[in-house]
This record gives C-alpha cells, structure tokens and sequence, in this order.
C-alpha cells in the first residue's frame, strides 16, 4: 500500500492540502499519515527568566496539535481513507524529511504560504527545504490568491 505524508501547519491552507491528499488517497488506494511540527518558542537572552514557562508552551502546543491532527483523521476516516497521525517538536524542514523516510512515504502533499521571494529569502521556506531533501516526490497545494478571492467575492455581491 502506497502512503502519503501529510505535513499540516493549520494554517488557512492545511484543509486544502488535506483535500488534496485525501483526493490522492482515493485515487492510488493509499494510507495518508497526517503530520505536524511544534515548534519551540524562540527565546533571546534577555528573556531568559521567561524559559521557565518554555514547558508549559510547548505542552500547550502538543495538547493543540494533537486535538486538530484528531478532528483531521476523523474527517478522513468518515470518507474511507486509511490514515493516521503523528506530531513532534522541532525543526519542521528534517523533522517532515526525516517522517518521510520513516514511514517509506511515496508522496509528500503540503501546501505553499504564498509568501514573497523577499520573504523566502529573509526567512526561508519550509516547502522549498522539504522539496530540496526529500526523497519522494513532493507535491506542492499553492495558497489562493488574496486577489482572485476578493475578485469573486465582489462579483457574487452584485
């Protein structure tokens, strides 16, 4: 049986990407493991006495994560798809990479912020680090465009 991971921010596109997979899914007769990261807070050396309270953010985080990961399987579950679901914390880029090789993943179907090339640049892609080192096609769910949205929300007004 072919497996699709499938790594979720819940961000505005994961139910997207989630789709997409779930389309793919049906298609190739494929297992989705649904995946997400938590990431640790960053903290700078003058907030040092606020590390304490790093656990507890972290806790909340998985606690989150889990709870959505679970509202998404039981979507898929309810339209016949063999899946499944995992969360870590870390770094999303080797943590998905890493995923991706432990469940011999065939697929991996995530989804793109729409970002600027500026932006990249500043910050980086966890797409494009993703499509860069795996091992297994990646299959890339752009975000909407803001415009065309605004466009057909404007003519449906009229």
């Amino acid at each position: 049986m072919k497996t699709i991971l499938v790594p979720v921010d819940f961000s505005e596109i994961s139910d997207a990407v989630v789709a997409e997979a779930a389309s793919l899914a049906r298609a190739l007769g494929a297992r989705v493991v649904l995946f997400s990261v938590v990431q640790p807070p960053v903290v700078l050396g003058e907030y040092a006495p606020l590390m304490e309270n790093i656990a507890e953010l972290n806790a909340a985080g998985e606690k989150s994560a889990a709870r959505l990961l679970a509202k998404l399987e039981e979507k898929l579950r309810a339209s016949s798809i063999e899946v499944a679901s995992d969360y870590v914390v870390g770094s999303p880029i080797s943590l998905i990479v890493d995923q991706a090789e432990k469940h011999g993943a065939d697929y991996i179907v995530m989804g793109s912020h729409g970002h600027t090339a500026f932006y990249d640049l500043l910050v980086g892609s966890t797409t494009h680090g993703v499509l860069m080192r795996a091992k297994c096609p990646v299959i890339i769910v752009p975000a909407k465009d803001p415009k065309s949205a605004k466009a057909k929300k404007a003519r449906g007004r009229r």
